[in-house]
Protein backbone atom coordinates (compact mmCIF):
# COMPACT_ATOMS: atom_id res chain seq x y z
CA UNK A 1 0.00 0.00 0.00
CA UNK A 2 1.87 3.10 -0.98
CA UNK A 3 2.03 6.47 1.19
CA UNK A 4 -2.22 8.21 -0.11
CA UNK A 5 -3.73 4.78 0.15
CA UNK A 6 -2.00 4.45 4.01
CA UNK A 7 -3.21 8.48 4.70
CA UNK A 8 -6.59 7.77 3.07
CA UNK A 9 -7.20 4.44 5.54
CA UNK A 10 -6.55 5.90 8.35
CA UNK A 11 -8.90 8.74 8.43
CA UNK A 12 -10.85 7.76 11.75
CA UNK A 13 -14.47 8.73 12.60
CA UNK A 14 -16.01 8.42 16.41
CA UNK A 15 -19.54 9.16 17.39
CA UNK A 16 -20.41 10.13 20.68
CA UNK A 17 -23.44 11.08 22.52
CA UNK A 18 -23.10 14.40 25.09
CA UNK A 19 -24.43 13.58 27.94
CA UNK A 20 -24.94 15.82 31.28
CA UNK A 21 -22.33 14.61 33.17
CA UNK A 22 -19.22 15.76 30.60
CA UNK A 23 -21.16 19.09 30.03
CA UNK A 24 -20.25 22.46 32.05
CA UNK A 25 -22.70 24.94 34.16
CA UNK A 26 -23.44 26.23 30.62
CA UNK A 27 -25.11 22.87 29.75
CA UNK A 28 -22.57 22.72 26.92
CA UNK A 29 -19.35 20.31 26.30
CA UNK A 30 -16.35 20.83 28.79
CA UNK A 31 -13.38 22.34 26.74
CA UNK A 32 -10.94 19.76 28.34
CA UNK A 33 -13.50 16.52 27.68
CA UNK A 34 -13.46 17.73 23.56
CA UNK A 35 -10.06 17.81 23.80
CA UNK A 36 -9.58 14.17 25.00
CA UNK A 37 -11.88 13.16 22.64
CA UNK A 38 -9.67 14.92 20.12
CA UNK A 39 -6.25 13.71 21.34
CA UNK A 40 -7.85 9.93 21.18
CA UNK A 41 -9.77 9.78 17.89
CA UNK A 42 -5.97 11.50 16.76
CA UNK A 43 -3.94 8.86 18.32
CA UNK A 44 -6.06 6.20 16.56
CA UNK A 45 -5.84 8.12 13.28
CA UNK A 46 -2.00 8.14 13.94
CA UNK A 47 -1.64 4.30 15.12
CA UNK A 48 -3.80 3.02 12.24
CA UNK A 49 -1.38 4.82 9.73
CA UNK A 50 2.15 3.74 11.40
CA UNK A 51 0.94 0.54 13.06
CA UNK A 52 3.54 2.00 15.80
CA UNK A 53 3.98 3.23 19.34
CA UNK A 54 2.73 6.55 18.97
CA UNK A 55 2.42 9.38 21.40
CA UNK A 56 0.63 13.38 21.54
CA UNK A 57 3.51 15.73 21.83
CA UNK A 58 2.08 18.75 21.17
CA UNK A 59 -1.73 19.89 20.17
CA UNK A 60 -1.88 23.07 18.01
CA UNK A 61 -4.22 26.11 17.89
CA UNK A 62 -7.37 24.62 18.60
CA UNK A 63 -10.33 26.82 17.56
CA UNK A 64 -13.41 26.45 19.42
CA UNK A 65 -15.91 28.12 16.89
CA UNK A 66 -19.33 26.70 18.17
CA UNK A 67 -20.88 25.33 21.74
CA UNK A 68 -21.45 21.69 21.80
CA UNK A 69 -24.67 21.75 23.98
CA UNK A 70 -25.78 18.13 26.66
CA UNK A 71 -28.49 16.31 24.49
CA UNK A 72 -26.32 16.74 21.07
CA UNK A 73 -24.22 13.64 19.25
CA UNK A 74 -20.51 14.50 17.87
CA UNK A 75 -18.48 13.42 14.85
CA UNK A 76 -14.88 13.25 15.54
CA UNK A 77 -13.04 13.15 11.94
CA UNK A 78 -8.89 12.99 11.91
CA UNK A 79 -7.17 12.58 9.50
CA UNK A 80 -3.62 12.54 8.87
CA UNK A 81 -2.12 16.19 7.03
CA UNK A 82 1.79 15.74 7.30
CA UNK A 83 3.95 12.63 7.81
CA UNK A 84 7.74 13.41 8.83
CA UNK A 85 10.53 11.41 9.60
CA UNK A 86 9.63 10.53 13.18
CA UNK A 87 6.19 12.34 13.37
CA UNK A 88 3.15 13.28 11.99
CA UNK A 89 0.13 15.45 12.37
CA UNK A 90 -3.21 14.55 12.29
CA UNK A 91 -6.07 17.36 11.98
CA UNK A 92 -9.05 16.72 14.51
CA UNK A 93 -12.67 17.74 13.57
CA UNK A 94 -15.87 17.67 15.92
CA UNK A 95 -19.02 18.23 14.19
CA UNK A 96 -22.34 18.77 16.21
CA UNK A 97 -25.05 17.10 14.98
CA UNK A 98 -28.88 17.81 16.87
CA UNK A 99 -30.74 14.33 17.73
CA UNK A 100 -34.08 14.62 16.13
CA UNK A 101 -33.55 17.21 13.03
CA UNK A 102 -30.78 17.21 10.29
CA UNK A 103 -29.19 20.12 11.48
CA UNK A 104 -25.25 19.49 11.55
CA UNK A 105 -22.18 22.14 12.08
CA UNK A 106 -18.65 21.92 12.62
CA UNK A 107 -17.69 23.29 16.33
CA UNK A 108 -14.52 22.61 17.14
CA UNK A 109 -11.02 21.61 14.82
CA UNK A 110 -7.42 21.29 16.02
CA UNK A 111 -3.86 19.26 15.36
CA UNK A 112 -2.16 16.93 16.92
CA UNK A 113 1.32 16.19 16.51
CA UNK A 114 2.47 12.71 17.13
CA UNK A 115 5.96 10.75 17.53
CA UNK A 116 6.65 7.13 16.80
CA UNK A 117 8.75 5.26 20.03
CA UNK A 118 10.40 2.30 19.87
CA UNK A 119 10.33 -0.35 23.62
CA UNK A 120 12.82 2.23 25.10
CA UNK A 121 10.38 5.50 24.67
CA UNK A 122 12.90 6.83 21.95
CA UNK A 123 11.82 8.50 18.28
CA UNK A 124 12.27 6.02 15.54
CA UNK A 125 11.16 7.04 12.33
CA UNK A 126 7.85 7.02 11.31
CA UNK A 127 7.21 3.85 8.57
Amino acid sequence: MNKAERIKNATTTIFKAVFPNTTNHYDTLFGGTAMQMMDETAFIAATRFSRQQMVTVSSDKIDFKKAIPAGTIVELVGYITHVGNTSLKVRVDIYVEEMYSDYREKAVSGEFTFVAIDENKKPVKVI
